[in-house]
């Protein structure tokens, strides 16, 4: 029967394997659809941005400025013989072409310094947000199939226990039983129903999950190959892995870059005491139809081209404040820094073990299916001879299913970690997805 069971499982599953999707493709819709990948892209663009702005504090500005005004004089004389009271109308027009280009601003060098390190923050945060994406992929698409597997291990349980049932009842009857076997035969029955239904749950929320990342439901996934031979990391030395996360880890590489940025901000506050120094170049025009003085209309023309020169004496102490601010951010970023690399170096050495040992237990556990088996099938014999009782039997079965389902969770997990294990050394990418994906049934 379980035989038969697993057939007919087998059988479904290359059905719904001619159209399943496989993770490659659940990765590609989760790019599209993804909204922290999204803002992770749109905050790389703004990020982008620093760089022109930071250019632009080096390159000349230039302004226009006009005016236009009408005017209303009202003479009344007083006194002695005053003259005849008058008014009259008059207009000026002007405008201003200004050019100021900085010769030495050492705050603006430094800024724009700021801004490349800006945009390497930013590239990293969005390489940082691939990552996540890929491992977030691969652990909602193993999730699926780790619950598909204990929902069909749940149901061939079912069915063995419930041929096991019958088995029972008809010994029963026939009078070579007890009626122990048969209630502890239900016993373990009712309780796979009420596992069988948690699992189709938990298949359900494991779906949910995916479809959140992805943006859609999928009629099935391609599960992994039955054989599948798992790699070990390559190099096969924690030291190495250890060094990679150390050195280009993406939160260590985001840290890095926002030292960089609070030391170039300490040597801003410094400059903030040095002078400045602006070429200014202007022209502009002056015409008027009248004054307050003169009826005469009149225009002028003027072009003045100089240097500019301002040095900051005093402000109230504001200049080493934000010294000293400057200076204490460094430090902390520096320390932050530090906690980006150790934290970086514990994952590569739990995800790195944490593949080592998957590997081994997965061999552990495929010794232990095979050991299993033997034992369901003797016991079983036992209790066709007499040997053994029904709770022998049963007891073998679960046995059996809970080491088939171990072995698949445990390859999964061991899959997950591996990916983990290159993303904590900042070298995930989307070919070591194509790598798993070789791994599916195809």
């Amino acid at each position: 029967m379980i035989a038969r069971f697993a057939i007919s499982i087998a059988l479904a599953c290359i059905a719904a394997t001619a159209h399943a999707q496989d993770l490659l493709q659940v990765y590609r819709d989760a790019a599209k659809y993804d909204a922290p990948y999204a803002a992770a892209r749109h905050a790389l663009q703004a990020g982008l941005e620093k760089l022109p702005q930071g250019r632009a504090l080096a390159l000349p500005t230039i302004g226009l400025t006009a005016a236009a005004t009408r005017s209303n004089l009202e003479i009344e004389p007083y006194g002695r013989n005053p003259a005849p009271a008058s008014e009259r109308w008059f207009t000026n027009r002007n405008y201003q072409l200004q050019l100021t280009q900085p010769v030495f601003r050492m705050q603006n060098w430094l800024q724009y310094d700021q801004a490349e390190q800006q945009v390497r923050q930013a590239e990293a945060a969005y390489g940082q947000a691939g990552q996540d994406l890929v491992v977030r992929v691969s652990q909602a698409y193993f999730d699926v199939l780790a619950s598909q597997d204990t929902l069909a291990l749940v149901q061939a349980q079912k069915a063995a226990i419930s041929e096991q049932l019958a088995q029972a009842k008809r010994n029963f009857e026939v009078g070579t039983a007890t009626i122990t076997d048969t209630h502890e035969a239900q016993a373990r029955y009712d309780l796979v129903v009420a596992q069988e239904i948690s699992a189709q749950n938990d298949l359900e929320n494991k779906k949910k999950a995916l479809a959140q990342i992805a943006g859609r439901d999928y009629a099935g996934l391609r599960p992994l190959r039955p054989q599948v031979t798992l790699a070990r990391p390559v190099p096969a030395d924690m030291n190495a892995w250890v060094d990679l996360a150390r050195k280009q880890a993406y939160p260590v590489v985001i840290q890095d870059a926002a030292t960089q940025i609070a030391e170039l901000q300490t040597r801003i506050g410094k400059a903030g005491h040095y002078p400045t120094l602006d070429l200014v170049a202007s022209y502009g025009q002056t015409e008027q139809t009248g004054s307050n003085l003169s009826a005469n209309s009149s225009r002028l023309n003027l072009g003045a081209v100089g240097l500019q020169l301002a040095l900051p004496l005093y402000q109230g102490g504001a200049i080493s404040s934000r010294e000293r601010e400057a200076a204490a951010l460094f430090e902390k970023a520096k320390q932050d820094l530090e906690n980006a690399k150790r934290t970086s170096v514990l994952q590569a050495q739990q995800s790195y073990l944490a593949v080592i040992n998957g590997i081994a237990q997965v061999r552990a556990l495929e010794q232990a299916l095979v050991s299993s088996q033997s034992a369901l099938d003797s016991n079983k014999l036992g209790y066709e001879v007499g040997v053994r009782i029904n709770i022998d039997v049963l007891n073998a079965q679960q046995q059996l299913f809970s080491t088939r389902r171990d072995l698949a969770v445990a390859r999964y997990n061991t899959i997950t970690n591996h990916l983990r294990l290159k993303a904590a050394a900042g070298s995930l990418r989307e070919e070591d997805l194509q790598e798993v994906n070789a791994a599916l049934a195809q």
